[in-house]
């Protein structure tokens, strides 16, 4: 009889990993997320799934049997997009939660762990907060593989680089397995372009590039990062993503976000959906690593040589350099992890790899794009869109042309409006925007 694996998540959310994997065939046994709103959306999708609310109040004894355990934890303290801010790294409140993950991995030892961050976390603290991650599992008795993957290659059109972590108790060979193909992908060419090509939608007359930008926690307001937003536009009108092209573009399906019909909000529901969607784990990549754990538990191959001996052939991890976790080498001035590598014991491999699988899958932000009636609410005003211009101009910033065109025509509307077109209010208005 086929055994089904189960899979404990952490810092759940609105379930990125809980689908993907169930995608690949693993049930989930329990959901651990500690966001009202979050909790809501899961309890919807998985009724019947115990929920514990706090990482740092279970008891370990009391959570199910599952050979998977699965965490997104918090990001914040390790983003780069924190600026001027600073970082925390995992001394911070909210990223500082991965230890309480630990120790739950410590008294349990499951058999695999998944993990997925920011990039920024290969960076912060000159690296040391990376090199506790992995030496702590090493520690423990696992294989450790970790890669950046891009979710534009794996058919979500979105820019969203993550670093995703495999841990296998006892086998490093397992966990480089799951994250690395046989043969090395070439890296993708010419990146850029996407953002610049025109993908209309034909229904709508709607023009969006073919990827957007990365989906971030904010994408429901307009900030000082506008050039980085995704937006749609037509003739002379702008609007944001909706929830539910959001939802599409991290591979959930349409309405997935939409909480219980019991669940008060306090806030605005959009709000809370963006940022739900923002911090969630891309369900295509997911889905990839999840039927490459499914392959590799029932796996003949040699895998249970413990050592990175046993790799030096394995083709996607060259070139490489080795170094000792633990022995000084990290830390010292602005160490920046590698994009892959692979760890056991003190042993640790560094390489650069593709963030695309061999068989990349083509996708393309129009196709998300809704063709019906679009409430007037994810409009921009002209005053919004004249604030984006001077904001976007200012940092010598390029924005995708007809979105720069559209911003433009919208922004003048405001002075073609105005009663005395002369007035020094209006002129010095006009100044600003087309200077």
């Amino acid at each position: 009889m086929k055994q089904v694996l189960r899979l404990n998540s952490f810092f759940a959310g609105i379930g990125g990993f809980d689908l993907g994997l169930k995608r690949s065939g693993i049930e989930v046994s329990l959901h651990c997320e500690i966001n009202p709103f979050c909790q809501s959306v899961l309890q919807r999708h998985w009724p019947e799934t115990p929920l514990e609310k706090d990482i740092t109040a279970i008891e370990p004894a009391n959570l199910p049997e599952a050979e998977i355990w699965a965490g997104g934890f918090p990001c914040q303290d390790v983003s780069v997009a924190r600026g001027w801010l600073g970082r925390d790294g995992l001394k911070g409140k909210r990223s500082g939660l991965f230890h309480a993950f630990l120790e739950l991995i410590a008294n349990r030892l499951p058999t695999v762990v998944l993990l997925e961050n920011v990039t920024g976390l290969l960076s912060s603290h000159d690296g040391r907060d990376f090199e506790v991650i992995v030496k702590s599992l090493t520690d423990l008795g696992y294989g450790v593989a970790w890669r950046i993957l891009n979710s534009r290659y794996f058919g979500a059109p979105q820019s969203r680089s993550r670093v995703f972590v495999c841990a296998w108790m006892g086998s490093v060979q397992r966990a480089v397995r799951v994250l690395y193909e046989d043969l090395a992908s070439p890296p993708p060419a010419n990146e850029r372009a996407g953002f610049l090509r025109a993908c209309k939608v034909t229904k709508s007359g709607a023009m969006v590039p073919e990827v957007g930008y990365c989906l971030a926690a904010t994408s429901g307001r307009h900030t000082g990062t506008d050039w980085s937003r995704s937006y749609v536009s037509y003739a002379d009108r702008v609007r944001r993503l909706t929830p539910g092209e959001c939802e599409g573009l991290q591979g959930f399906p349409k309405a997935w976000t939409l909480p219980e019909p019991d669940f008060h909000a306090i806030e605005d529901l959009d709000s809370l959906r963006y940022a739900a969607l923002g911090n969630a784990v891309s369900v295509p990549v997911v889905e990839w690593i999840g039927a490459r754990v499914l392959r590799e538990w029932t796996s003949r191959k040699a895998r249970d040589v413990n050592g990175l001996s046993a790799l030096m052939p394995f083709p996607t991890l060259n070139p490489k350099t080795m170094l000792k976790l633990g022995g000084g080498e990290v830390g010292t001035g602005k160490f920046k992890w590698t994009s892959g590598g692979c760890a056991f014991g003190t042993d640790c491999l560094l390489t650069t790899v593709s963030p695309a699988p061999n068989a990349p899958i083509a996708s393309k932000l129009g196709d998300l794009i809704e063709n019906g009636k679009i409430a007037d609410k994810y409009f921009l005003s002209p005053n919004a869109a004249e604030g984006i211009l001077r904001r976007v101009h200012s940092q010598g910033r390029t924005l995708f042309g007809p979105l720069e065109d559209a911003l433009a025509r919208l922004a003048e509307s405001k002075y073609s409006q105005a009663a005395d077109l002369n007035s020094p209010i209006v002129a010095e208005g006009r100044q600003l925007l087309f200077a």
